[in-house]
Order: C-alpha cells, then structure tokens, then sequence
C-alpha cells in the first residue's frame, strides 16, 4: 500500500495527509492550552469517546470544527435514516481515503481466482459529516447511557482484559490506592462504588496496555499517570458516567513540545478506542453510527 506522503489529494490548500492534519491541530490546540484555554483539551477528550471508530487525525478535525458535536454521518447517510441536512449547514471537514483495485496479471489471476484484484490507496479526498443537530426528520433511536452506572461494562472489560492475559483481582492490602498495575494483573480495592471501580479499572488497564517496555522507559511517572486518567475520562465518558476533567494541566507535563503532545494523544485515543471496541455490545451502538459503517466504509475509519 502506498504511503499517505506519496498519495494526492483534491484540496491543497488544506491539509492533505493524516500527518500534517494531526500537526495543523495539535498546534492550534497548543496555542490553546499556553492561552489558558484547558477546555479545548476536555473538548478532544469528549471527542475521542463519542467517536472512537474514527482515525485520529479524523477526531481532532471534527473536535476542532464542532466541539458540540455528538452523532455525524455524511449526507446520504443522513437521508437513508429518514433525516435531511438543515439547508444551509456547514459540513465539518474530515479527510477520507480512495480506495482503487489493481489488477493482477492474467497469468497471476488464473492461479487463484478468488484473488485477481488488489486494493490500494490512490490517495485522500475531502469528505464532509454533519451532525444530528444540523439535521431535521425522523426520530433516532436514542443511544443507551449508562448514567453514572457502569452496568455490565465492569464484566466485559474484565473478560477482556482476561483474554489478554491480565488478570484481575480484589486486594484490600493495596489501600490507599484505589487500582494497582503489575504487569500482567491489576488489583483493584474492594467496597468502591461501581463507576469508581470501573474509572478504576480502565485506568489501570490503560497503564497495562500502554506503559510496557520502550514507553515505560521513555515516560516520567507522571506522564504515565496523566495518560492513563485521560485514557479512563474517555472511556468513562463514552458509557454515560460523570467524569471530572483530565485536561487541565496536561500541556504542562510537554512544555509546548509538539511531537511529544502529539504522541501522547494518538496512543490515548488508540487505547481508549480498543477497550471501547471491547464494550460496544453493552454501549448499543447507535443505528446512524452502524448505518455510516456499512454504507460508507471511507467514513468509518478515514485517514
């Protein structure tokens, strides 16, 4: 597959890679954050919980475009779920990839039928999503909250956790801590409410996914502590609980370094977006979200 610095793009006015669109917003969200303006942070955050099938370069777009934004689709996508885009509405502005065939020579396509075609990236293209609240018709089925109650959620990230040989266990003899990461198995303390618990849990989970070898080494304690609480806002976030905000002294832990923020980010919404992938039965995903997937893949996972 061709490299996204070697593809061609419609606009080039814009940002035309996923490269220079994660660049373009982590310096516009750095000059936001030394402004004094930590809610632009809180604002990514709550972008990567509500949309985590998106690319990363995809989710600070649409953070930065339309922080208010809670469920977007593409036009025809809305029209095929009985809504139509608000005349006038400004779409918000995301990159998404075209996809051709190459076709493999006859002599190579006789030799196994069922694969005479090779899909390859030709390059990106502007795309355009709206959200729900620029569209008017029929009612959407509303997307299931868990309303300061984890539910079923505490189980299936345990089990996930499990089949990714991390076990889980209850240890009163870790107090005051409320989570302990070892390595390979997390404890949590007992007689926590259920969302603390769950908070809990994902960030230690986080910190078992993300503070390993290279990174564990390349990171200050800190750093790791901070990355694992956002990992926890945005998972938390994204199944209805009430959660405080991780942002506000986050560009401090980077001193303005770019690169650095940059990285942080990318492995947050990468963990984030793997453990929500292991809780969408509980989360119910929403028709409009499923719908977008099966009839605009481009839009799915973009950039």
């Amino acid at each position: 597959m061709s490299s996204a610095a070697n593809t061609t793009v419609i606009d080039s006015k814009k940002p035309t890679t996923k490269q220079e669109l994660i660049a373009v917003n982590i310096k516009l969200l750095i000059e936001q954050l030394e402004a004094g303006h930590s809610e632009a942070l809180t604002d990514y955050f709550t972008a990567m919980s509500r949309f985590h099938n998106y690319s990363f370069g995809n989710v600070l777009e649409i953070a930065r475009q339309m922080p208010t934004a809670t469920r977007v689709a593409g036009f025809w996508t809305w029209k095929n779920l009985g809504r139509s885009v608000n005349a006038g509405a400004k779409g918000i502005r995301i990159l998404a990839p075209m996809v051709g065939a190459r076709r493999k020579k006859d002599e190579e396509a006789e030799k196994d039928v069922t694969k005479q075609n090779t899909r390859v990236l030709l390059g990106f293209r502007n795309a355009y999503v709206f959200d729900i609240s620029q569209t008017n018709g029929v009612e959407l089925p509303i997307v299931h909250e868990v309303s300061g109650d984890p539910g079923e959620n505490i189980e299936r990230l345990i089990a996930f956790l499990k089949a990714n040989n991390i076990a889980v266990a209850y240890n009163e003899k870790i107090a005051p801590a409320l989570g302990m990461s070892y390595g390979g198995r997390i404890a949590l303390l007992p007689g926590q409410s259920k969302a603390e618990e769950f908070s809990t849990l994902v960030h230690e989970a986080a910190h078992e996914m993300l503070h390993k070898a290279e990174r564990r080494t390349a990171t200050t304690k800190t750093v790791r502590e901070t990355e694992a609480e956002a990992v926890a806002f945005v998972v938390g976030k994204a199944v209805g609980l009430v959660t405080g905000s991780a942002a506000a002294d986050y560009i401090q832990l980077y001193h303005g370094n770019a690169s650095l923020l940059a990285k942080s980010l990318e492995v947050i919404q990468q963990t984030a977006s793997m453990i929500l992938s292991a809780l969408e039965p509980a989360l119910e995903q929403d028709e409009d979200a499923m719908s977008a997937s099966r009839e605009q893949p481009e839009l799915a996972e973009v950039a």
